[in-house]
């Protein structure tokens, strides 16, 4: 396998010589487990760990490997080396971290396509793929919306859904598929690049280890049968893991039943666009689309111009990814004063 295999190019060649990188060895993060890494390398896979020098000089958590991620190592034992410094991301995907406020956590990095799946038969929401979106328009990434499972609905179900979807999402492909019967999957695998690498995103039994597993071609990941009681499906992927196709590398995902917005204003606004376009006439600039006089935002919802789902979605993201910023800024004030805290402690220290 060459390094272009796993998406290697030229720009991270620059960024190695330009970091004075070129005495390591490169690989890329395939799986991350706490402090431990697989890292995938021309020759083999090998599992790693940081120096401590890395360790504990970095100021936030975001700047530690992630799955995706290129890093300069050195071998020290057979099938064990060190991670001593990690590449420039090109793209960084991330949602907020589940119960802590103002943090993110990195879903993955290096990422060129989002693959947003969700099943039909299932607690389909058109509100849950525009969060998908605007994670993914946040994070520049190309994004493909793919409905699971459709052997399970009548084609006139379908076509209800598909069009609940177009309604909404514009300029976004969209493709039906069945594991099962393999429909649509041709369709997905004439879209992957080699070299380009794909991240799986949609809540827990839509069927992205089934669907890796069409794509590669034989059973590599385990799968789980939805509980009948509850429809709901189990965290069969329990952690991050990339995988090499002959053209494309896939990066599976655990199941995310939230998928909170953190401070993504490029992505909300990329994700309804519509309404921003509406907004330009509002007659305030700092128009909230709420109550105000002169709202074209609400003009166009009274005249049935606008869809109201797809609005109060908008609310409540951009209500979320306000409230996030708040949390994110009272956050670093917190920390910033800790830090001068600290620092005046050493200097007391140092007089006595």
């Amino acid at each position: 396998m060459k390094l272009e295999d796993l998406g290697y190019n030229n720009q991270l060649e620059e960024f190695r010589k330009e970091q004075n990188l070129d005495s390591f060895g490169i690989g890329r993060v395939i799986l991350e487990h706490r402090d431990r890494y697989i890292v995938r390398t021309e020759l083999s896979e090998l599992e790693c760990e940081l120096i401590g020098n890395l360790r504990f000089t970095v100021t936030d958590k975001s700047e530690l490997p992630s799955v995706g991620d290129w890093v300069a190592i050195s071998e020290y034992d057979e099938g064990k080396a060190l991670i001593h410094a990690v590449f420039s991301r090109k793209s960084v995907l991330e949602r907020k971290a589940v119960g802590k406020l103002g943090l993110t956590q990195i879903i993955a990095t290096n990422i060129d396509v989002g693959l947003i799946i969700q099943s039909v038969n299932r607690d389909f929401s058109v509100n849950r793929l525009e969060r998908y979106l605007t994670i993914c328009n946040a994070s520049k990434i190309d994004p493909i919306i793919i409905l699971s499972k459709i052997d399970l609905i009548k084609e006139s179900e379908l076509e209800e859904l598909l069009s609940q979807v177009h309604d909404r999402i514009k300029n976004v492909p969209i493709i039906a598929i069945s594991n099962q019967s393999k429909i649509g999957v041709d369709d997905i695998r004439s879209k992957l690049i080699k070299g380009s690498t794909y991240c799986l995103l949609g809540s827990s039994g839509v069927g992205k280890s089934s669907l890796i597993n069409s794509l590669v071609g034989e059973e590599i990941l385990e799968t789980g049968i939805i509980s009948e009681s509850i429809d709901r499906g189990k965290h069969v992927t329990t952690h991050r893991e990339l995988i090499v196709l002959e053209n494309g590398i896939l990066i599976d995902n655990p199941g995310m039943r939230e998928v909170g917005i953190t401070d993504m204003s490029g992505g909300v606004e990329m994700t309804f666009d519509e309404i921003l376009s509406l907004a330009i006439d509002c007659k305030y600039s700092d128009c909230t689309h709420t109550n105000e006089n002169g709202c074209a935002v609400l003009t166009a919802l009274e005249n049935d111009e606008l869809n109201p789902e797809s609005y109060e979605n908008f609310l409540k993201m951009e209500k979320e990814r306000m409230h996030f910023d708040s949390n994110a800024q009272e956050r670093k004030k917190k920390d910033k004063n800790l830090g001068k805290l600290i620092k005046n402690m050493k200097k007391h220290n140092k007089k006595y």
